[in-house]
């Protein structure tokens, strides 16, 4: 009578790993599409465009930030919307956050100052979102194209809608897609993270 137990164990086992690679599986594909989709080719408009935080250094964005910056500047230029929000805080120690560095960076290529909101919050994607959410709701904002690197797109999607803004994925790719296997590594990373998110909110 053991070998059947032995074998109903054994199938449980093979059912769980497969519904599990069944997920990893489908949620890699959600991501890597919504990598490949940008949102700015069908909305015209939202009431802000939200750059999230990258590494800086002593106020210089690192080149990662400066490529989601630098998005963002053509999406204000192009006149998408009125406010460019950043958003991410600094490091114990640091004389900037990410999100001051951005602002001084894009004034000094010519956005105006009153455009430009910097949101010195958050140490992770969510943190800041939620910052942003707040600022937004206390200034009548219910919309905005979301900046970072497009492996990113499904979960800060997902984390902006949570938390009530509606959003549109506008990612650029000259920031840390450098070479493939930073591509690949940057999905599958993105993959876990999303899950994660899904299952703990965090």
């Amino acid at each position: 009578m053991a070998i059947p137990k032995r074998r109903g164990v054994l199938v449980a086992i093979i059912l769980v790993l497969a519904v599990a690679l069944s997920v990893v599986l489908v949620t890699g594909v959600a991501v890597w599409n919504a990598a490949h989709t940008d949102d700015a080719s069908r909305v015209q408009s939202a009431d802000a465009i939200i750059v999230l935080g990258a590494a800086q250094y002593e106020g210089a964005p690192s080149p990662v930030f400066a490529g989601r910056l630098d998005g963002a500047k053509i999406l204000f230029e192009q006149q998408r919307a009125p406010a460019v929000l950043i958003v991410g805080g600094g490091q114990p120690g640091e004389g900037f956050t990410e999100a001051a560095s951005g602002r001084h960076y894009l004034i000094d290529r010519g956005v105006p100052e009153s455009s430009v909101t910097a949101i010195p919050v958050g140490s992770d994607s969510l943190e800041s979102l939620r910052a942003a959410a707040s600022y937004m709701d206390g200034h009548g904002m219910h919309s905005a194209f979301l900046v970072s690197d497009p492996w990113h797109n499904l979960r800060i999607k997902r984390m902006a809608s949570d938390l009530g803004i509606v959003p549109y994925a506008s990612a650029t790719w000259h920031s840390a897609a450098v070479s493939q296997s930073t591509r690949l590594s940057g999905y599958i990373r993105e993959v876990f993270a999303y899950l994660y998110y899904r299952l703990t909110g965090r």
